[in-house]
C-alpha cells in the first residue's frame, strides 16, 4: 500500500538511504528542505518526491508542508532540546499518524544510556512525542534503535579503524555488539511504514550483525596478516574521562563521542547487543552471516 510519508533530512548519511528504500517500496515522498539549502541536488530523481522548502521553526509552514502525510521521519540533527518540536507539533496539527524521532543509533530506552549526556537531547524528544500521543489519540511513535552504523562506522574509524589496522578495545575486545548497515536502517524504515499497527507507541531495534570487536580484527587480519594497534581500556575509564572533560568546558564534541563509545561497548548494563529482542522479521531486516561481516570488514582493509 502507498503511503504518503514526509521525510527531514533526506541528504544526509542515514536520510539518502532511508528515501531510497522508500522510493523502493513505491511511497510518495515529501522531502523537507531547509530554505536555503543546496543539498537537494543529491537527491535521486523520482517522480515520487516532492521537494519543499521550509523553516524547521515554523510550525504555520510545516504544518502546511505536512498537509495529507501519514508518516514524518526526521534524519536532522540534535543539538539543542526541542529542535524537533516544531516538526512534532506541524506532524499533529495537519493530522499524521506516526513519527520516526532522529534516533538510529544507541538504545536510548535503556536506563544507563539514556542518562548520558550525550543523548539528553533524544530523551527530551521522546518525552515530547510521549506526552503528545498521549494528548491525541490518532497520534503515535516508533523509536527505531540500530546501534551504531556497521559500514559507516568502518568507514570512518568509529567502531574500528581497518584501513589503518588500529582501534581502541573496549573492555577486552569481546563485548557483544549489535550493528546495522545504512541500507537496512533504511530497510527498517521501510518495515516500520508497512507495520504501522505493530510498532506503535514502541522502541523497535534492528541489527545486521552481533559480533565483538575482536572478531573484526580476526576477519581483517585474515585479509592481510598484518598486526593492529589496538590497546585496551576499559568503559568506565572511558566514561569518567568524558565526564571530567565535559565538566571541565574541554574537548566536548570528544567528549560526546566517548559517552556514545560506553554505551554501545558498556556491556549488558547499556543493552548494546539487541540478540533475544529485535524486530528484524517484522522489519525484513535479514542478519548478515559471518562472511557477509567478514566481507563488510575486508572491503575496508
Amino acid at each position: 500500500m502507498t503511503v504518503k510519508v514526509a521525510l527531514a533530512g533526506a541528504t544526509g548519511n542515514v536520510g539518502l538511504p532511508i528515501l531510497r528504500a522508500l522510493l523502493a517500496a513505491k511511497h510518495d515522498v515529501v522531502v523537507l528542505s531547509r530554505k536555503g539549502s543546496n543539498n537537494t541536488s543529491k537527491l535521486p530523481k523520482s517522480s515520487n518526491i516532492t521537494v519543499k522548502e521550509v523553516d524547521y521553526t515554523s510550525v504555520s509552514e510545516l504544518t502546511s508542508a505536512l498537509e495529507g502525510v501519514k508518516v514524518v521521519i526526521s534524519t536532522l540533527a540534535t543539538e539543542s532540546i526541542g529542535q524537533q518540536n516544531p516538526l512534532i507539533d506541524a506532524a499533529v496539527a495537519a493530522g499524521v499518524s506516526r513519527f520516526l524521532p532522529s534516533e538510529f543509533g544507541s538504545d536510548t530506552v535503556n536506563p544507563f544510556v539514556s542518562k548520558l549526556p550525550v543523548f539528553k537531547f533524544k530523551v527530551a524528544t521522546q518525552d515530547y512525542l510521549k506526552e503528545k500521543a498521549k494528548e491525541n489519540s490518532s497520534f503515535s511513535y516508533t523509536f527505531l534503535i540500530t546501534g551504531p552504523f556497521f559500514d559507516w562506522g568502518l568507514e570512518h574509524g568509529f567502531i574500528l579503524n581497518p584501513k589503518n589496522h588500529s582501534g581502541t578495545r573496549f573492555n577486552g575486545g569481546d563485548v557483544k555488539f549489535s550493528a546495522t548497515t545504512l541500507k537496512s536502517i533504511g530497510d527498517a524504515v521501510a518495515g516500520v511504514v508497512a507495520h504501522l499497527d505493530e510498532t506503535k507507541n514502541r522502541a523497535v531495534y534492528v541489527y545486521d550483525k552481533t559480533t565483538t570487536q575482536n572478531q573484526l580484527i580476526a576477519y581483517a587480519k585474515e585479509k592481510d596478516g598484518k598486526e593492529w594497534d589496538a590497546p585496551e581500556k576499559s568503559t568506565k575509564d572511558l566514561y569518567d574521562e568524558s565526564l571530567k572533560g565535559l565538566q571541565s568546558g574541554g574537548d566536548i564534541g570528544k567528549a560526546m563521542v566517548g559517552f556514545i563509545l560506553s554505551g554501545i561497548f558498556g556491556g549488558e548494563e547499556t543493552g548494546g547487543s539487541f540478540e533475544g529482542r529485535d524486530d528484524n522479521k517484522l522489519l525484513g531486516v535479514k542478519e548478515y552471516t559471518d562472511e557477509q561481516v567478514k566481507e563488510l570488514v575486508q572491503s575496508f582493509v
